[in-house]
């Protein structure tokens, strides 16, 4: 038997005609097929900014924190500080900030030394801006 077409049948078993109302349409375009996967929430955005102290200065530490920070796809920025040190705010799925603070910015590339890294919490920023150097602050 073929399932029933009338107005109490489930919208996914009513079929579309062109006297299906605006909202019907909506309404069981956001229901969803059956078999359709359930969609994947990214986890909400973690921010952390960093003050990374050493020989971080005229070693290329803010090309290689963009660098990587752009292929861990996290997004914020880079900058020499007046006093030496270098600072990042680092925005993103909060396993890459938490890798980029803890494992990637206490190596640093080849040329540097990182003595210390003080991490702060700090507001996430939208993805959409990506990661890029800023002047020197």
């Amino acid at each position: 038997m073929f399932p029933s077409t009338s107005a109490t049948a489930p919208r996914f078993l009513r079929p579309f005609t062109a006297t299906t109302s605006r909202r019907g349409r909506a309404m069981a375009a956001s229901a969803g097929a059956p078999n359709d996967p359930p969609t994947q929430q990214s986890p909400p955005a973690k921010a952390v900014r960093v003050v990374v102290k050493g020989r971080v200065q005229g070693v290329f530490f803010r090309d290689w924190t963009v660098e990587t920070a752009r292929s861990l796809g996290l997004a914020g920025w880079v900058r020499n500080r007046r006093d030496g040190t270098v600072e990042a705010l680092l925005s993103g799925d909060p396993d890459k900030v938490d890798e980029m603070v803890s494992r990637r910015i206490p190596v640093g590339p080849p040329s540097a030394a990182v003595t210390a890294v003080v991490p702060s919490a700090a507001d996430p920023v939208d993805p959409v801006e990506g990661f890029h150097r800023k002047p020197t602050a």
